[in-house]
C-alpha cells in the first residue's frame, strides 16, 4: 500500500476511525508485505497513538439509499448513520469491558476484513477481544464454541449464527447471562431486538442482489436463459440477495427466462449444483451464487464443462473473482459489501450496548457496484488497500 493512500484516509477520516489495515495481516497479503511502511505512517500520522474524535464507518462510502429489510420486517437503516463521540468512547474504556468474536466460518477475504475490523476498533475504543471462534459451517460445533466462551464471561458477544433453529438456545443461554449480543448477517429464531439482541449489521444484501442482477442483464444485452444457485438454509441475508436478484430480472428484464434453480447448503456446494444445472440445460447464458466462493464452484463448473462464455454474477469481492472479473473472465460483475466498515458497525453497536444507548434494530452497508471498470478503485473502497497484485495485473 501507497504511503499516499493511508495518508489520504487519515486525512479525510479526521483521525476518527481506526487505520485502515493497521491489522494488515488479518486483512490481505498485500498489507502484511508492507507492515513497516504502515507502521511508519502510523507514527507520521499520530506519533502518540492517541486517535481523538468520533467513531464512524468510512465517510467516504457512497450515500446511496439502502433496501435490504431485516428478519422481523425492519427497514435497514445506513451504517454511515453510527457514531461514538470522543466523550463516549473514553466512557467505554473505562468500563474494562471484554468482547467474543464467535463466527461461523473464516479465512476468506471478506470475513478476514470483518474480523480485523472488529478487532481494530474494539482496541480502539480498550476492549479486550478475549476469544475468536469458528464453527466452520457446523451448528453443533458452534454451540460448543459459544458454551466455551461463555465460561469466560464476556460483556459483549458479536457473532453468525450458523443456523438460526438450532443455535437459539445457545444464544438466549448468553443474553440470560447478560451478554451484549450482537448479529451479523443473521439472528438466531425467537430473538427480539433491544429486547434479547442489540442489533444485526449487514451489507444491503436486497441492493447487492439488484446490482447482480442488473450486470447480468446488462451483459446478456437484455435476453437469454440464466441459472441461480441460492442458499438452501434458513439464513435471510443470502435469501435476500437471491429474492432482489430473481425480483430484478423478472420485473424489469422480461426477455432473460430463469430456468434453473439449485440450492446449496455451504460455500463449497457450488461446483456440483452449478455442474448439474449446466448438464441439463445446455443453453443456458448465465448463473447467479449468492456469494463469492459458491461463485468460484460455478467458475470451475462452467471451465470443465467447457462453457467459458458463461456470465456469472454474486455477491462479495473476493480475490479469486477479482481477478476474473478485472481479465474480462467468466464473472463479470456483482455487488459488494463493505466487510471492513460492517466490522466497524458491529462494534460500534457493542459500544452503544454497553453504554446504554438506543441502537437501531437493524443496519446495513451501502451496496458497491463492481465490474471491470471500477474493480480497483471498489478493493481500495471495500478493503482499504490496493488490490492484490494479481488482480491488477490481470487487468492490464
Amino acid at each position: 500500500m501507497k504511503k499516499r493512500i493511508l495518508l489520504s484516509m487519515l486525512f479525510m477520516l479526521g483521525l476518527s476511525v481506526f487505520v485502515v489495515g493497521c491489522n494488515g495481516e488479518e486483512v490481505s497479503e498485500t498489507v502484511a508485505d508492507n507492515d513497516e511502511v504502515v507502521k511508519e505512517i502510523e507514527e507520521e500520522a499520530d506519533p502518540d497513538n492517541t486517535f481523538t474524535g468520533p467513531l464512524t464507518i468510512n465517510p467516504d462510502i457512497p450515500d446511496l439509499d439502502v433496501l435490504d429489510i431485516g428478519p422481523h420486517g425492519e427497514q435497514a437503516e445506513s451504517a454511515k448513520d453510527l457514531i461514538l463521540t470522543e466523550e463516549e468512547l473514553q466512557q467505554i474504556r473505562e468500563g474494562g469491558y471484554t468482547a467474543a468474536i464467535v463466527m461461523h466460518y473464516s479465512g476468506t477475504d471478506y470475513m478476514n476484513a470483518a474480523v480485523g475490523a472488529m478487532r481494530d476498533t474494539f482496541e480502539r475504543m480498550g476492549i479486550e477481544v478475549i476469544a475468536e471462534t469458528d464453527a466452520q459451517f457446523s451448528a453443533e460445533t458452534q454451540v460448543n464454541d459459544i458454551e466455551t466462551v461463555l465460561a469466560r464471561q464476556p460483556d459483549i458477544m458479536i457473532s453468525v449464527p450458523v443456523d438460526a433453529v438450532s443455535t437459539a438456545g445457545a444464544y438466549k443461554q448468553a443474553i440470560e447471562q447478560g451478554v451484549n449480543v450482537v448479529f451479523m448477517d443473521g439472528v438466531a429464531e425467537g430473538l427480539e431486538p433491544g429486547e434479547d439482541y442489540i442489533s444485526i449489521v449487514s451489507g444491503d444484501n436486497s441492493g447487492n442482489g439488484a446490482a447482480a442482477a442488473h450486470i447480468m442483464a446488462e451483459k446478456l444485452g437484455g435476453e437469454g436463459k440464466i441459472g441461480v444457485v441460492y442458499h438452501d438454509v434458513n439464513f435471510f441475508v443470502t435469501k435476500n440477495r437471491s429474492d432482489a436478484f430473481e425480483e430484478t430480472i423478472k420485473n424489469e428484464y422480461p426477455n432473460i427466462e430463469i430456468v434453473a434453480k439449485g440450492g446449496i447448503t455451504g460455500p463449497n456446494d457450488g461446483e456440483e449444483v452449478a455442474s448439474a444445472m449446466i448438464t441439463r440445460n445446455s443453453d443456458i447464458d448465465g448463473i447467479f451464487a449468492p456469494w463469492d466462493v459458491p461463485a468460484e464452484g460455478v467458475m470451475s463448473a462452467a471451465r470443465a464443462a467447457g462453457r467459458e462464455d458463461l456470465i456469472i454474477t454474486t455477491v462479495d469481492l473476493g480475490e479469486n473473482v477479482a481477478r476474473s472479473i478485472a481479465s474480462d473472465g467468466i464473472v463479470k460483475g456483482l455487488g459488494a459489501q463493505l466487510p471492513y466498515d460492517q466490522g466497524v458497525a458491529q462494534a460500534i453497536l457493542a459500544g452503544y450496548a454497553v453504554l446504554g444507548k438506543e441502537a437501531p434494530p437493524y443496519v446495513a452497508s451501502p451496496a458497491i457496484k463492481v465490474t471491470q471498470e471500477n474493480v480497483l478503485d471498489a478493493w481500495e473502497l471495500i478493503y482499504g488497500v490496493e488490490a492484490p497484485a494479481n488482480v491488477q495485473d490481470a487487468l492490464k
